[in-house]
């Protein structure tokens, strides 16, 4: 069969949602075309030999980008089959399937894909999170590194790869998208899978990997076997990973082994200052672990990326005050990216936010092209600080201005005093596209 694999979007990394499933496709004989829409044209010739089309969905803004290009595959291709798999599809299933999408699957994605080209499985996977013995991703079909985000530090250009060494997450966190699809489970990835899949990055030029992961640490010990044997075999190539608050605090011991095993930094979603924020969002941690972790992060040689939801139905004008100062006082001006300072909350579909009546109680109807229901603050000056907020940041990162002029901005603006004079610190290593997940980058207002 004539499979197509489709991404829209995948924060600036080479898709592992493609290269996965290629490998799988590939030893069953199936012709795979791989297109990753965010570095390439769509091939049109491709979907017209096509006999099956899957879009990867794995976050929201992906999703909003795949809705067009589903109309125009079934222009080009009425006779392919279609399916998305990925966080995001079972999110938006019912709309997916009104768009003629025949088959929807969630996270773990690969043997069902299998099934669907082979016509031995139904038209939706009967178990959606079996546990699989991975292979290693086929990224022979996909666009080089090259032309992917890159690690930023000291001034040079690195370039940077990605994998994952496992799925899910054993948390619940109320906002989160991976919630709905594995509801507190997680899945490892085989250690030489990971290892292997770093290898053929290697020898295609990367010198810094990124661990996708929703969290690295929900398997704290497979995380360090396998950045311990990474490390081991290639010492002067380093990584970053996505590790939870709470989970930081609760291996503390385990900072000085990232750092020493070739760790520059760690991307943590903070989501918010505000305690009772925290708690509404079951973060699991609370405004002093944040201030603890950042202490102890940086005692051990590690920078801290922290990501937030600036603008949520609980936001303040004083709140969002309060985290400009936090930063400040933490020194992590530099370790946050200004989009982390503009994101609005996403509610969407399934999602347990829904759970919240103070929620439901500024809510519209489900957008069915935004993928969200919109909300409005109760306090409309807040939704206005969000808008001019965005634009600023979008504007002054068009002009190339710098994150600490950025930030000064931002004080000036909420703040209404002189921005402080920021400590002299070492550059802090970042990939050159943001991390972001439950919010976007776009005011809803």
């Amino acid at each position: 069969m004539n499979v197509v694999l489709i991404s829209t979007y995948e924060l600036g990394h080479q898709p592992f949602g493609l290269s996965s499933p290629t490998a799988w496709l590939v030893r069953e004989g199936h012709e795979v075309v791989c297109l990753d829409l965010a570095v390439a044209q769509l091939d049109e010739a491709a979907i017209r030999a096509a006999d099956l089309v899957a879009f990867y969905l794995p976050m929201h803004t992906a999703t909003r980008l795949a809705i067009p290009v589903i109309e125009r595959v079934k222009q080009l291709n009425p006779r392919a089959r279609l399916a998305c798999y990925g966080l995001y599809a079972p999110l938006n299933g019912d709309l997916l399937r009104g768009l003629g999408v025949e088959t929807v699957i969630g996270g773990e994605f690969e043997a069902a894909l299998v099934q669907l080209a082979t016509g031995a499985g139904a038209a939706e996977p009967a178990e959606s999170m079996p546990r699989l013995t991975f292979l290693t991703p086929d990224r022979r079909g996909l666009p080089g590194l090259a032309s992917y985000s890159h690690l930023r530090q000291n001034g040079t250009k690195t370039t940077a790869g990605y994998t994952e060494a496992s799925r899910g997450c054993k948390h619940v966190c109320r906002h989160c998208p991976v919630v709905p699809v594995y509801e507190g489970q997680f899945r490892v990835v085989q250690r030489e899978v990971v290892l292997e899949d770093i290898r053929q990055q290697v020898a295609a030029g990367a010198r810094h990997i990124t661990f996708g992961d929703p969290d690295f640490f929900n398997g704290p010990t497979h995380a360090m076997r396998v950045v311990e044997a990474f490390h081991t075999e290639f010492p002067e190539v380093t990584y970053d990973a996505t590790i939870k608050i709470e989970h930081l605090k609760q291996h503390r011991d385990l900072l000085p082994k990232l750092k020493e095993t070739g760790c520059l930094f760690i991307t943590s979603a903070v989501e918010s200052i505000d305690d009772s924020v925290l708690a509404r969002l079951e973060k699991g941690h609370t405004r002093q672990d944040f201030f603890e972790v950042a202490t102890w992060l940086r005692e051990a040689g590690l920078a801290l990326q922290p990501t937030f939801i600036a603008f949520m139905p609980w936001t303040t004008i004083k709140g969002y005050g309060e985290l400009l100062r936090a930063l400040a006082e933490l020194d992590l001006v530099e370790n946050t990216a200004p989009v982390q300072l503009a994101l609005r909350l996403l509610v969407m579909q399934n999602s347990r936010l829904l759970e919240l009546p103070e929620l439901r109680a500024v809510i519209g109807p489900f957008d069915t092209t935004a993928l969200v229901y919109p909300w409005k603050h109760p306090d409309p000056e807040v939704d206005a600080l969000g808008a001019t907020v965005f634009q600023l940041v979008s504007r002054r990162q068009q002009e190339n201005k710098t994150r600490a002029e950025i930030f000064a901005e931002l004080w000036e603006l909420v703040l209404q005093t002189p921005a402080p004079a920021l400590r002299s610190q070492p550059p802090v290593p970042h990939l050159d596209e943001p991390w972001y997940c439950c919010a976007e980058p776009a005011p809803q207002v």
